[in-house]
């Protein structure tokens, strides 16, 4: 499939092509109409197409949104670039809550192309975990020469750790927190510290207001639940801890990895909290991942927990995060479902859904031409677009991808 060369200000009409919208029935010949960088229209064959559109034809190739990675380190642990490249851990407070993952991502880490070429057009980025609490997350886009102009939401969340991290790098200094009970206490601590300054806030007279605290405005954000808060626990004690301090303290919790969410799957969705599972192509590098398996998405997506799949990018590669969902499938995993927890599913969980996840009218046009069904190892994406303009194609020729520029 050749460069159709658009940009967003034109009319384009993807026609001929197996499209699947996420929220709503596959479309076999559907039309899908993208006008100013946004989708105008999904129809079946007999939609009309405005004259002078740009048409591409997909010829029976699959039609899906960019896929979502809910939680990775592109652009801030960039790979192969060793301590240059590495701005995922500002280790040396156990309260981090004032930095933000949007200071230190460079748009030119290669991750970004790899995303595009595996399909996922967007990505929420995390801190690292050696902190009980991290950083601010920011969901941007995998495409622009700026990170301002990538960004969705900022900040999306705000990062937590418990389990074997923040012990082991607090621990081997000899300071707190050098156990699981001394991270969950930082934490508690830290929440108790941020109410006390609301109250203050709220009760000043004016002219008297205290001074600002730019950490207790993080944790703030999430007690008001403007943004959820993004608990890496892998052990299923640990998601029990995640699950009575969320309770205690009442803010809007998401479980990162979950490695032994699946123990606690009926708890879990009767708490309605999502779940981003992996990575999952991981060895057992650690004890909290000594029950790591492959069936753990559809076991939770079977108990009725939300589901997002992660590659936690670099530690697997974010350009296979499809066949991470494909190899969760061969273990029992539903198709329908293992497309969502791709696409509408992290959308959700990162707040963008109004703008990405599905193809439907209104929405940002961010669209992947796959040359078959993506849970298939041997499909490929053979055009990416974002915002409506072509950013990837695959030439088949060179059998490598190309890239237009950014901001081009």
């Amino acid at each position: 499939m050749g460069s159709t060369g658009v940009d967003s200000t034109e009319t384009v009409a993807i026609v001929g092509g197996r499209v699947v919208p996420i929220e709503g029935d596959p479309i076999d010949g559907g039309v899908v109409l993208i006008d100013y960088g946004r989708i105008s229209a999904v129809g079946g064959p007999d939609h009309p197409v405005p004259e002078g559109a740009t048409v591409v034809l997909a010829n029976g190739a699959w039609v899906l949104p960019g896929f979502i990675d809910a939680h990775a380190h592109v652009g801030v642990w960039e790979e192969g670039e060793g301590w240059a490249g590495d701005d995922v851990n500002e280790m040396t407070d156990p309260n981090t809550a004032h930095v933000r993952a949007v200071d230190a991502i460079n748009p030119a880490d290669l991750g970004f192309r790899d995303a595009i070429g595996g399909g996922v057009l967007a990505v929420n980025v995390n801190p690292g975990s050696g902190n009980p609490i991290g950083g601010q997350t920011v969901a941007l886009k995998c495409w622009g020469r700026t990170v301002d102009e990538m960004v969705l939401r900022q900040p999306s969340g705000l990062k937590s750790a418990l389990g074997e991290n923040p012990k082991r790098v607090y621990g081997e200094r000899k300071k707190t927190p050098q156990t699981r009970l001394g991270t969950a206490a930082v934490i508690r601590d830290a929440f108790t510290q941020a109410r006390n300054y609301m109250a203050k806030w709220e009760n000043a007279e004016p002219g008297k207001q205290p001074d600002r605290d730019l950490k207790m405005e993080a944790l703030a954000k999430v007690l008001r639940r403007e943004i959820p808060w993004r608990q890496h626990s892998h052990r299923a004690d640990d998601i029990a801890t995640a699950m009575r301090i969320a309770d205690e303290f009442g803010y809007e919790l998401v479980i990162d990895h979950g490695t032994e969410a699946h123990q606690l799957a009926d708890i879990i969705a009767d708490a309605d909290i999502p779940v981003v599972i992996g990575p999952l192509f991981t060895s057992r590098v650690k004890v909290e991942l000594r029950n790591r398996t492959m069936a753990s998405p559809g076991r939770l997506a079977a108990a009725g927990v939300t589901i997002a799949i992660t590659t936690d990018h670099p530690v697997v590669p974010i350009n296979f995060l499809i066949h991470q969902a494909t190899l969760a499938v061969k273990e029992g995993l539903d198709p329908e479902t293992a497309l969502r927890a791709v696409t509408i599913n992290p959308a959700r969980i990162a707040g963008v859904a109004d703008r990405l996840g599905s193809i439907e009218p209104g929405k940002d046009a961010d669209l992947c031409i796959w040359s078959g069904d993506p849970l298939d190892v041997m499909s490929r994406v053979e055009l990416a677009y974002i915002g409506g303009s072509e950013v990837y194609r695959y030439d088949a020729d060179r059998q490598e991808g190309v890239f237009a520029e950014p901001g081009v």
